[in-house]
């Protein structure tokens, strides 16, 4: 099966692609030098040269605090990018992944989240990510859309990866007052890689099983790496000052598609390269 990815490049994809060919696929990566998913006739061109089998869309603008300050561009790629393909996507029937987030809900529920709950994004990523979904929703008949929250992986800027070289800081302030599902960008590809061979449609939620603080989640770094935790302080979100808002609970029912978070963030650790 022919597989185009979007964002080959990114943290995600650099991961995704080689799991998809183990897994037997055909991939074709595309990355933003040879892909703008915000020029319509380009995508649609691409698309029919290519002639794919499904197309799993991790491109995005991913920059929480920027999409504050540029708006416009952050809606251009995730709302207007993703409408683009969509729309592709639909007139030759081609099913589409779509990659979104935890943070198209507003974390005031005290439950994990479901795939049906309704979003609610308190900062202008989320919404970008839910007019993705929008788009999605509107346009294609065969679609996946897949929520994550807190990923991390070896190829890209990242929580686990900033605390890492924050390592020889006396004094770390980590909020501990929003909690959320970490999780592996490798168990995020195996969860695709099931997703497509189950031929999934509709709404579903990959994320890293359980929940925990950003602050436990970060002692639980600086633990299982042999750096003394004690340099880790908890603070509240008011306390820590950012351009967007985020939601204070955002754990979403993963339906046991991924491993516990802390299991995976160990093999995450013990496969990351020494500095």
């Amino acid at each position: 099966m022919r597989v185009l990815v979007t964002g080959a490049k990114g943290m995600l994809g650099q991961d995704l692609c080689p799991i998809l060919e183990d897994a037997g696929f055909e991939v074709i990566e595309a990355g933003h030098k040879n892909l703008d998913i915000t020029k319509f006739e380009d995508v649609e061109k691409y698309i029919a040269e290519a002639m794919p089998e499904y197309i799993l869309h991790c491109a995005a603008y991913t920059d929480v605090e920027g999409a504050e300050d540029d708006f416009d561009m952050a809606m251009l790629i995730n709302a207007k990018g993703t409408e683009n393909l969509a729309k592709i996507c639909a007139n030759y029937k081609i099913p589409l992944i779509y990659i979104s987030t935890d943070y198209v809900f507003d974390g005031t529920k005290i439950s994990p989240y479901i795939p049906s709950d309704t979003p609610n994004p308190v900062n202008k990523y989320g919404l970008t990510k839910l007019k993705g979904e929008e788009a999605v929703l509107n346009h294609c008949e065969k679609y996946c859309i897949i929520r994550t929250s807190w990923l991390y992986g070896h190829h890209g800027k990242n929580f686990v990866e900033s605390l890492l070289a924050q390592k020889d800081n006396k004094s770390i302030r980590v909020v501990d007052d929003q909690i959320g599902c970490p999780t592996w960008t490798i168990e995020l590809a195996n969860g695709i890689v099931r997703m497509i061979n189950q031929h999934t449609n509709g709404i579903c939620h990959i994320c890293g099983g359980g929940e925990t603080s950003r602050y436990e989640f970060a002692k639980e770094i600086f633990n299982y790496a042999g750096i003394d935790s004690s340099v880790i302080h908890p603070c509240k979100s008011e306390e820590f000052k950012t351009k967007a808002n985020r939601p204070k609970y955002s754990v979403m029912d993963n339906n046991k598609i991924c491993r516990h978070w802390r299991e995976a963030l160990h093999d995450y650790l013990d496969l990351r390269p020494e500095d």
